[in-house]
């Protein structure tokens, strides 16, 4: 009962905090290697991250009915186009059913970093992904280096500190 009742605690306090917004990070998770995947990309290609080895990879788990994901997308973009001369990528995972609403919104807010689509949220579970969006930022030898979860404006400074760090790694 008493296990039944810190797990039930610790999930009350994950809603909570995702409710203020706050961010959190899965403990353990960091510095391990991440887990890989494939899935079908926005131009109609399977993206393998195993083979992005080498590169930054910034895996970002979103919802077309995330209000944070939309406001954080151009942002992310702006990431894409300023970093990836230096080895840096980002995957867009869109983790909904149906995926058409996400791909009007791609192209509503013309996103250029390649977007993958999670529709039976395999990579998604694989990634025990709990709040929209989460960000899973990856170092060049394929290892979990930072996860964000939820998004606030000002993030995208973290983001980028983080970011040139493993680049210069």
């Amino acid at each position: 009962m008493l296990i039944y009742k810190h797990k039930h605690l610790t999930t009350l306090f994950a809603i909570f905090a995702l409710a203020l917004g706050l961010s959190t990070s899965h403990a353990g998770t960091t510095n391990t290697p991440a887990p890989d995947f494939t899935l079908t990309s926005n131009q109609g290609k399977n993206i393998k991250l195993s083979e992005l080895s080498g590169q930054v990879v910034m895996i970002n788990f979103w919802a077309s009915w995330c209000g944070p994901c939309r406001q954080e997308m151009p942002i992310l973009d702006t990431l894409y186009k300023k970093y990836s001369p230096l080895g840096f990528t980002i995957l867009g995972v869109n983790v909904e059913e149906d995926s058409k609403p996400g791909k009007k919104l791609i192209r509503d807010l013309k996103v250029t970093f390649p977007i993958l689509y999670d529709t039976s949220n395999k990579v998604s579970k694989l990634y025990n992904i709990l709040a929209m969006p989460t960000t899973v930022i990856v170092d060049r030898n394929g290892r979990i280096r930072y996860i964000h979860q939820a998004y606030k404006p000002g993030y995208e400074d973290k983001y980028a500190k983080e970011i040139s760090k493993l680049i210069r790694e």
